[in-house]
């Protein structure tokens, strides 16, 4: 009953409340000052009235001043004015005083106009009055009333300086609290001024006074605002705590030594040094004899962990809190590795893990271990070349008798997976994964188990497939077991925290195998089914959610795996002219025709990809799904993962799956500007985050929603990428929420989705006809210029200029008004003159007194960035020209001046390489036009093609050859003279290294385009028989076009330097045509893949080699892992060669390339060359081989010289039972080279 009353009266309180806001926003803003300035100075009334009224007063100011102010007679505002000082002069209750103080700060704020005119001088004058009255609480709130506005004095700032710096002086000597309110409004004052240098050097005499008064606030603990000033200070003006930084090292080492003192002022101690690493890092650097100190206050703080008996046995347990020391140490040590580098941390952390490892203390060999995984990033390059030595001392871990220890190794072994990824995988496999396995048995610690399986998802993520595969019958097992038993102690107990990261971990496994998952299919997916039919409990949501996941991850490993292997085994045995088999791991003996029809595993996982999409659908349009319910991100995700693997079959569903995708996309975050008392309520609300504007003043987003947001967004794109025609009744929609999303500053992802999505968009809306699309189009024109233009994140703002140049590509010539060309060329000349700023800044950062190697190191990366946008700027142009041709010229013109700069000798490479990308677009499409620019670009053209860089010698080498193929024979004497200089790039030893090959295969294309498409500048019949020993070109698939398209005119028209004298050439040649269809160089409807399909049809066989090499076939069918094709392709050319030898009697001068040679050798073989790959080609080749895989060649070679056998005897059989010579064994001895080799290109590519 008295439960009932106390109900009622809080409903009853929120009606009354609720009557009062409303009743108070119906009156004007006007009537609002009026009753709040007279509530505020009617004594008669509550101090809690009072003080709410000031409150509000404040608010009107921040919300409605525009409308307030403009309203408001003349003699009003005087009179507010007035009243707001004197109740600042005259109030002696304190907590009222300051909260006028902070109205009439804000209205103060509203008041500084546009030029930073003061239009209330009467502030200033109080100021002064304040300052020098012998009151103390007048002195205070002056000075609350500045730290709030610094700006107050506006542009007459400057003519009282002097009066300001003397103001702080004197406040700041003062023994009563005035000197803490100084402290706080110098920091104020200097922060708002950070880039006034001269004002920074003129107030240091500030310094030691606020550092001295903020050491007596430490020491009172009253109050920790003035160590988070200094934490400000720190963040935008380090430099300034130069003279001062070894008082304030030894003040936060002080503080966080001091076990005594409040968790949060250490962790606020523990935040300046922090900040200082990042801000500051090479002044923090010098000061290099506190370093040891504060790493040894750090891992103190991570050993300062709690007992809790049930910690891991918990099946939900709490996230950690944010605001414990070890978590808080564990991120300060993350940063301050990030931020002083690997020299200066990771010898120091290093020193103490040991003893914290031999520790009977559970708690210090968890902080080691948790140690370790926090300094990863910010110290990999050192801690790369002691992973031996670091995994060793982790793995025993996962077997410590303490849970929790156990936990730290997981979770150390898991971060360094991730940061040292694909290396940690390839060296340490067969310790790390092993041990995690084992950790997934520790059922009695479900906690440590589960944490486990996340290890072993980071393990899984970057592991390379070849590495990961013979673990996968070992890994497949335990986690089979494993998630039956959870999935019966679910059923028995409830308990699904270990449930929940296995199916997450199974999914990850799946990413990684890929069709390899395919035997272990049947395996789960039941499983999987049942629990997304019957999980429905809201306590079991976010365990069906990442089933969900988990079966879209399978689908689309399985499901696209089968749909390529099809496609690819259709296109590629079609092109063979005689009949060919399918290999034995799909279906032994089964011909191609009677394969496809029947059923395979595509339409196995298609019928469960229906049963999913069902139980999908149910979960949609059963009930409506709350915003926060865990399965909407994960529902959004799956479409879109089923959308890849049926492609136009999904339209159907389209209906049903787009509303909750569109509602997710369209959510609209809470924002609010809220005073200090407002953001300290809601500190502990993870849901909101809030930057500070003022002392004051606090902008607050609610964050709760916005990845859901950001998941939808990168769903639509998806949708339009791959749907294509089919998402044109969603387009208008869609793009009515992606353009205004390029201003969506709250989330990047967002951003980046909203730009990426446009040429797709563009794309879709296609059938709708033209008027439609440029319609669309003038709706997204403007909006993505201006986001170029605002964009703040460089790495975002690179994606916008990418949107922006597909978008004109796909347009087409008139993709621009004038107007909006002009806009861009501004744009482009804003970003270049910013480039080179910015080259200037850095280069002045190298002479800074704090410049060391790893300043070096963050100005490279600052560099990198700025190449970024200048790589965009080269796409636009592109487009541009690409688009417009020589229409384009009169524009780039305009920004001739900055590309040539770019070119300079002196110039960073990056600027080089750019500058020739962008010369090279000239020359593309402007043709013979492009001559008049020659005395800009030639020279350095030429220059370049000898560079030290692979990256610009690869652009050079690519200009060479649109300069032949597009110059109409103007450039034929400079053609001339770069011939050599291609050839020296291609014939270097270490052409074909993986830094230098794209430079290597362009200047092969450069030679090629030479030889088609110009004349007088070589001749083609002495460089082809030298050109072709160059092939494949296998990396630069743009340039493979060119060269495989000449590659077919040559063998079409039975060009001798080709086939080579009576056709000795030809293994070779099909080498070269299989590698070319097994890497997929081309699209199965390209005209070079045609070519290529018609050149392999020309070889006309008789029906007696065609007998022999079907019998060779079947003998080699049983080699599962090597492609049959390959080598029945290469026999069929050897027994095509041994009969032209028979019929002719002449001997074919074949012998092994460079690469077959290395081959046989590393295999056993004898044969052998002057000249091998360099070692580290062979070693690289190595590691990419199981010992099963090398097995298999070896089995290959084995049914290769069986046969050789067969041949011998053959010809004894003819000859008297004589021994068959040398030479009739060469073009075998080819023919099995070209069989290796065709699989090394196959293994290199396919995994």
């Amino acid at each position: 009953m008295k439960h009932c009353e106390e109900v009622n009266q809080t409903l009853k309180e929120k009606q009354l409340d609720n009557l009062k806001r409303t009743i108070y926003d119906t009156i004007t803003p006007v009537q609002r000052l009026e009753l709040l300035l007279s509530v505020a100075r009617d004594g008669s009334k509550s101090l809690e009235m009072r003080i709410l009224a000031v409150v509000l007063l404040r608010r009107l100011f921040t919300g409605d001043f525009e409308e307030l102010w403009e309203k408001l007679p003349e003699e009003h505002k005087a009179a507010a004015k007035h009243q707001l000082l004197t109740a600042i002069r005259e109030e002696k209750e304190v907590s009222l005083r300051r909260k006028a103080c902070d109205a009439a700060a804000e209205l103060c704020r509203n008041l500084i106009d546009e030029e930073s005119n003061n239009t209330w001088p009467e502030i200033l004058q109080f100021l002064f009055e304040c300052v020098q009255s012998t009151e103390a609480s007048l002195k205070d709130s002056a000075l609350h009333i500045f730290s709030s506005v610094p700006g107050i004095f506006g542009n007459q700032q400057a003519n009282h300086l002097e009066t300001i710096k003397q103001m702080l002086l004197s406040c700041l000597s003062e023994q009563s609290e005035v000197c803490f309110s100084a402290a706080k409004a110098a920091c104020s004052f200097l922060v708002s001024n950070d880039t006034d240098q001269q004002l920074l050097v003129y107030l240091r005499d500030l310094l030691p006074g606020i550092i001295h008064t903020i050491t007596v606030s430490v020491d009172s603990q009253t109050d920790d605002i003035l160590l988070k000033c200094l934490i400000d200070v720190a963040e935008n003006i380090p430099k300034y705590l130069r003279p001062q930084l070894p008082s304030v090292l030894e003040l936060c080492i002080k503080i966080i030594s001091n076990k005594e003192m409040e968790d949060s002022w250490r962790q606020l101690a523990l935040e300046l040094v922090t900040t200082l690493s990042e801000t500051a890092s090479a002044m923090l650097r010098k000061q290099s004899k506190y370093i040891p100190t504060i790493i040894v206050l750090v891992l103190q703080l991570m050993c300062d962990l709690e007992d809790e008996d049930d910690w891991s046995t918990q099946d939900e347990p709490e996230d950690d809190e944010a605001d414990t020391n070890p978590v808080a140490a564990e991120s300060a040590l993350d940063r301050l590795a990030c931020g002083l580098g690997a020299q200066t941390m990771l010898p120091h952390i290093l020193s103490n893990i040991p003893q914290l490892l031999a520790s009977e203390d559970w708690k210090c060999r968890h902080a080691a271990l948790m140690a370790i995984s926090s300094c990863g990033e910010g110290c990999h390059k050192l801690m790369a070349t002691m992973l031996n030595q670091i995994v060793e001392n982790i793995v025993p871990f996962t077997r410590d008798p303490h849970p929790r220890v156990r936990y730290a190794a997981c979770n150390a072994l898991g971060q360094m997976s991730t940061d040292f990824q694909p290396n940690l995988q390839k060296k340490f496999h067969q310790t790390v994964l092993p041990s995690l396995l084992s950790v997934l048995d520790d059922t009695a610690n479900p906690r440590v188990q589960a944490h486990a399986g996340a290890a072993l998802v980071n393990f899984c993520e970057d592991c390379p497939k070849q590495i990961l595969s013979p673990y996968l019958d070992s890994i497949i097992q335990k986690l089979a077991e494993v998630l039956n038993n959870k999935f019966n102690e679910l059923i028995n107990k409830g308990n699904k925290l270990v449930l929940e990261q296995i199916v997450t971990t199974l999914a990850s496994v799946a990413d990684s195998v890929e069709d390899k998952f395919i035997d272990y299919y049947d395996q789960f997916m039941p499983c999987l089914k049942v629990i997304i039919e019957n999980a429905v409990q809201p306590e079991l949501k976010l365990l069906r959610g990442k089933t969900i996941e988990c079966v879209s991850l399978i689908g689309l490993a399985v499901g696209e795996y089968l749909y390529m292997h099809i496609y690819l085994y259709m296109s590629f045995y079609t092109c063979l002219p005689v009949y060919v088999y399918l290999p034995t791991f799909i279906c032994p003996h089964l011909p191609i025709h009677i394969y496809l029809s029947t059923p395979t595993w595509k339409e196995k996982f298609m019928q469960d990809c229906g049963d999913v999409m069902s139980l999908l659908l149910a979960s949609q349009t059963g009930q409506e799904l709350a915003d926060d319910d865990p399965q909407v991100s994960y529902l959004i995700s799956a479409w879109a993962r089923m959308c890849k693997i049926l492609g136009p079959e999904f339209e159907q569903y389209l209906p049903m799956v787009m509303p909750p995708v569109l509602k997710a996309a369209n959510i609209k975050p809470e924002v609010a500007v809220l005073d200090t008392d407002e953001m300290q309520s809601l500190a502990n609300d993870t849901d909101w985050q809030f930057v500070t504007l003022g002392d004051q003043q606090n902008f607050g987003i609610k964050t709760a929603g916005l990845e859901d947001k950001a998941t939808a967004c990168q769903m639509l794109v998806c949708y339009a990428r791959e749907l294509k025609e089919g998402f044109s009744p969603y387009t208008k929609e869609v793009v009515e929420i992606m353009v205004p999303l390029l201003k969506f500053y709250f989330h990047d992802d967002c951003r980046i989705a909203a730009a990426e999505s446009l040429p797709y968009l563009l794309d879709c809306a296609k059938i709708q006809g033209p008027e439609y699309v440029q319609n669309m189009w003038d709706f997204i024109a403007p909006s993505l210029l201006k986001a170029i233009e605002s964009e703040p994140e460089k790495d975002i703002q690179a994606e916008v200029m990418s949107s922006l140049a597909q978008c004109i590509e796909r347009r087409g010539k008139g993709a621009l008004s004038q107007a909006h060309l002009q806009e861009l060329l501004n744009i482009m000349i804003n970003l270049l003159n910013g480039h080179f700023k910015h080259q200037e800044e850095r280069q002045e950062q190298r002479k800074d007194e704090d410049y060391d190697d790893d300043v070096e190191e963050n100005l490279c990366n600052a560099d990198e960035e700025d190449v970024y946008i200048l790589s965009k700027i080269s796409d636009i142009i592109h487009a541009l020209f690409g688009t417009m041709g020589i229409d384009f010229l009169p524009l780039f013109d305009q920004l001739l001046g900055h590309f040539v700069r770019l070119l300079k000798s002196d110039s960073p490479w990056s600027d080089r390489q750019w500058g020739l990308c962008i010369f090279d677009d000239l020359l593309e499409y402007a043709g013979p036009a492009a001559a008049k620019y020659n005395e800009y670009y030639v020279q350095a053209l030429v220059a370049s093609l000898s560079d030290k860089q692979p990256e610009v010698r690869q652009a050079a080498a690519y200009g060479a050859g649109v300069m032949a193929m597009c110059g109409q024979n103007a450039f034929t004497e400079t053609l001339k003279g770069m011939v050599p200089l291609l050839v020296n790039i291609v014939q270097d030893t270490e052409a074909r290294n993986v830094e230098n090959v794209f430079a290597a295969e362009n200047a092969i294309s450069a030679i090629t385009k030479i030889c088609k498409y110009t004349q007088g500048v070589v001749d083609p019949n002495e460089v082809i028989p030298l050109w072709l020993s160059w092939l494949p070109v296998s990396e630069d698939t743009d340039e493979a076009e060119h060269v495989y398209g000449y590659f077919c005119d040559l063998f079409e028209s039975h060009h001798a330097g080709l086939f080579g004298e009576n056709g000795c050439n030809l293994p070779h040649l099909v080498t070269v045509i299989a590698q070319a269809f097994c890497l997929e160089l081309f699209s199965k409807d390209s005209d070079v893949y045609n070519k290529l399909k018609t050149c392999i049809a020309s070889l006309q066989l008789k029906a007696i080699i065609e007998t022999k090499t079907k019998h060779i076939y079947k003998n080699m069918i049983d080699v599962q892992q090597i492609p049959a094709a390959l080598m029945f392709g290469a026999f069929m050319f050897f027994m095509y060669n041994l009969e032209v030898q028979e019929r002719d009697n002449k001997p074919l001068h074949c012998t092994p390339s460079d690469q077959t040679a290395v081959y046989l050798k590393r295999l056993g073989y004898s044969e052998t060359r002057k000249h091998a790959l360099p070692e580290k080609i062979r070693i690289e080749m190595a590691e990419r081989l199981t010992t099963e895989e090398i097995s298999d060649i070896h089995r290959a070679l084995k049914h290769a010289m069986d046969y050789k056998a067969e041949i011998s005897r053959d010809f004894g059989s003819k000859h008297s039972n004589q021994e068959a010579p040398e030479w009739h064994f060469v073009p075998f001895r080819r023919a099995a080279g070209d069989i290796l080799e065709a699989y090394f290109y196959y293994s290199c590519y396919n995994g």
